[in-house]
């Protein structure tokens, strides 16, 4: 699946999956890719989307991003804070991106540097494990919690 991240190729694909496109779907759906860069929770989002929607419930953005990840739009990641946490699927890069996580504020970025391919053909050749995916977090302190400890 190529990635797809405009407003039109995920209702699109929303529709090719049998899903209605809701006025509660879109406005959550427009408010995610305004903040695309960001590593959301359900909770985060819903505080997002009720400012410009407030009917829209706290399970129907649960919803919403449960069938975004289902079809492949976005995927959900566990940062070891308690709460999943949403991002586009990148299924159509070569290179994998890794997650810096700042203990102190939650702060989540990206290390986009795929250093782990040495360490994949060595796995690939020695144990005849073809490896599909990888998923590598950093633990530690951003800049400004370094600076305060």
């Amino acid at each position: 699946m190529r990635n797809v991240k405009t407003f039109e190729g995920i209702c699109t694909l929303l529709r090719n999956h049998s899903y209605k496109l809701t006025p509660q779907r879109q406005t959550i759906l427009q408010m995610f890719l305004e903040q695309e860069d960001r590593h959301l929770s359900a909770e985060e989002l819903y505080i997002l989307v009720k400012n410009q929607n407030p009917e829209i419930g706290l399970a129907t953005v649960y919803r919403t991003l449960d069938i975004l990840a289902e079809i492949g739009v976005l995927l959900k990641n566990d940062f070891g804070d308690g709460r999943a946490r949403y991002e586009f699927s990148r299924k159509d890069e070569r290179h994998h991106h890794h997650h810096l996580i700042c203990l102190r504020c939650g702060n989540v970025s990206e290390f986009d540097d795929d250093l782990l391919e040495s360490l994949e053909a060595v796995i690939i050749k020695r144990n005849k494990f073809k490896v599909m995916d990888h998923d590598l977090k950093f633990y530690g302190y951003c800049q400004k919690c370094e600076e305060v400890r």
